[in-house]
């Protein structure tokens, strides 16, 4: 467990420092590219590592009784974060082209950026409740836990980077999105007509859902999803 500790708080810990405060430092005295590939071979040490540790620990008790009802839970959130996860690919407005410039005014928030302008780090928080939810072992709530920080204390950094590089025209999609879910719809920022997924992150994420969740009969060893009912 020890181990397992240790790498989750180097793969977070590692990402953080150098997607913020050591990556000006770094692009500066390496040049992009060479930073952009000092990143990935640290991200890809320290998930090995993580992963080799967390396969390593032995099987534990279980600290709630896991029965049918957390599972059709579990198995509802993962469609809302496969749905999150795709429509974060489509049309990001929170991506504003290099050559707009900083008084234009974003657009108004559509598909799953009406619901939270950080989809994408929203879908892995969720995977990691789902997770949580149907394998409560010490082990997993490590993992777990690592994750949805790196996740969601990302995303807040992100929030904190772009006020600064882009102070007019980020405070504005602040303004019409929220960073928690359903936030700005409820308050009236966004409109609810405007938050149906669209077609290819709906259909996409149902696509995700069932691949991802009919993976863990090959990859681990159990059905989840759907696959606990089928076949």
């Amino acid at each position: 467990m020890a181990n397992l500790v240790l790498a989750c708080i180097a793969f977070v810990g590692s990402h953080f420092l150098l997607s913020h405060p050591l990556r000006a430092p770094l692009v500066t005295r390496f040049g992009n590219r060479r930073f952009l590939g000092l990143y990935s071979l640290v991200a890809l040490i320290t998930l090995g590592w993580v992963v080799l540790a967390y396969r390593a620990v032995p099987m534990q008790r279980f600290w709630w009784h896991v029965g049918d009802g957390l599972w059709v839970l579990a198995t509802l959130i993962m469609l809302v974060a496969s749905v999150l996860l795709v429509g974060s690919f489509h049309g990001n407005p929170a991506l504003p082209r290099p050559e707009e410039p900083e008084s234009a005014r974003p657009p108004a928030p559509r598909g799953v950026f009406a619901i939270t302008r950080h989809p994408m780090m929203w879908s892995f928080a969720l995977w990691s409740l789902a997770h949580i939810l149907v394998l409560p072992v010490a082990a997993n709530f490590v993992l777990t836990l690592g994750i949805a920080i790196l996740a969601l204390g990302g995303a807040a950094l992100q929030d904190r980077k772009k006020e600064r590089l882009q102070p007019r025209l980020w405070s504005r999609w602040e303004g019409v999105t929220s960073f928690w879910p359903f936030v700005a719809l409820t308050e009236g920022r966004a409109q609810w007509a405007a938050a149906w997924p669209r077609t290819p992150a709906f259909v996409g994420g149902i696509l995700l859902w069932l691949a991802a969740s009919w993976a863990h009969m090959p990859l681990a060893g159990w059905p989840a999803g759907i696959w606990r009912w089928i076949g």
